[in-house]
């Protein structure tokens, strides 16, 4: 779908009026998204797998002056996604942005992680992600998919086999479902750096051997908070976006390109 032009010579950065979808969305970058978007004009819906999370992150959708539903959701249960589709709908009579931010890791090394917590990472990172997109996009006539990746599979990370090899098959998922689902709904993927959240703040705090060894090999001399990543998906989601699709599109401060 073309974009009208404005008298300013571009569509506009905004997702004013869009229902959006954010799954993952209660805590996180996933959260983040949510409640810029909200902030932005969309109504949106967060789902994780923990109701009083869900519960928690639509008070503040609320509170930012957008309707919700609460609804929890399992990206492993096709059925339980199927409920958190139909629910939108049903609420909102379309969905306009998908955000797929569920989440899992394991810190074992690929000599020492079990064939179980490989299968749970990669389902829940990558066949979670083909999950979401199938149903939901059997039901978008438009719109914009944005998949949340990561740097790691373009840098040689250690213990984090599992993750690498789901966040990689991501970024190649995001191309292949930008062709099938080309020209009415556009599906790219953000590729986060190193991000504060509430979860590891205390990881990336100054002064800690893992913050230092950032900000020595990014260009930007500091470590993303969880809102610059909203940013990038608020573009995405909008018009101002509409000739960009199949996409990943780096957000880490120079980490992946520099080698210094």
């Amino acid at each position: 779908m073309t974009p009208e032009i404005t008298e300013t010579g571009f569509p506009p950065i905004s997702v004013e009026g869009k229902t959006a979808v954010i799954i993952g969305g209660t805590s996180g970058i996933g959260e983040a998204i949510a409640l810029a978007f909200a902030e932005n004009g969309a109504n949106v819906v967060a789902s994780s797998r923990t109701m009083q999370k869900v519960s928690d992150t639509a008070a503040k959708i609320r509170n930012r002056g957008r309707r919700t539903v609460e609804i929890t959701c399992d990206v492993t249960d096709r059925s339980s996604l199927c409920m958190l589709r139909n629910k939108v709908i049903e609420a909102f009579d379309t969905v306009d942005i998908l955000v797929t931010s569920a989440g899992a890791i394991s810190r074992d090394s690929l000599i020492e992680i079990s064939e179980e917590e490989w299968n749970n990472v990669i389902d829940i990172q990558l066949t979670g992600v083909y999950r979401s997109i199938q149903l939901f996009a059997r039901e978008m006539t438009a719109g914009s998919i944005i998949n949340i990746s990561s740097i790691i599979p373009q840098v040689a990370a250690e213990n984090l086999p599992a993750y690498s090899a789901a966040k990689g098959g991501v970024d190649a998922l995001t191309r292949a479902a930008a062709k099938e689902l080309a020209p009415d709904i556009r599906v790219n993927a953000i590729s986060p750096g190193f991000v504060i959240t509430p979860h590891n703040k205390e990881t990336y705090r100054k002064g800690t051997e893992k913050r230092k060894k950032i900000q020595q090999r990014g260009l930007l001399d500091r470590v993303a908070k969880r809102e610059e990543i909203a940013g990038a998906a608020i573009y995405l989601a909008s018009d101002s976006a509409s000739y960009v699709t199949g996409e990943v599109l780096t957000v880490d401060g120079g980490v992946a390109n520099s080698i210094f």
